[in-house]
């Protein structure tokens, strides 16, 4: 079977990016989100990187 990153329909905050890559990897989505503030404060791309991936990561089709 295919993996595929979808955007989390299920466990989103905002639009379910890090619920989205945390379900591709295996992982808490909690890990992923703590990821995305630290490089957010580490200088925004954090940011970024969250808006890019809200645009181009498609909403999981279940």
């Amino acid at each position: 079977m295919e993996k595929k990153l979808y955007k989390s329909n299920k466990d989103k905050m905002i639009d379910g990016v890090c619920a989205g890559i945390a379900e591709y990897f295996h992982i808490d989505p909690t890990l992923v989100r703590l990821g995305a503030v630290i490089l957010t404060c580490a200088g925004g791309s954090g940011i970024l990187a969250y808006i890019v991936c809200a645009i181009i990561i498609p909403r999981d089709p279940n």
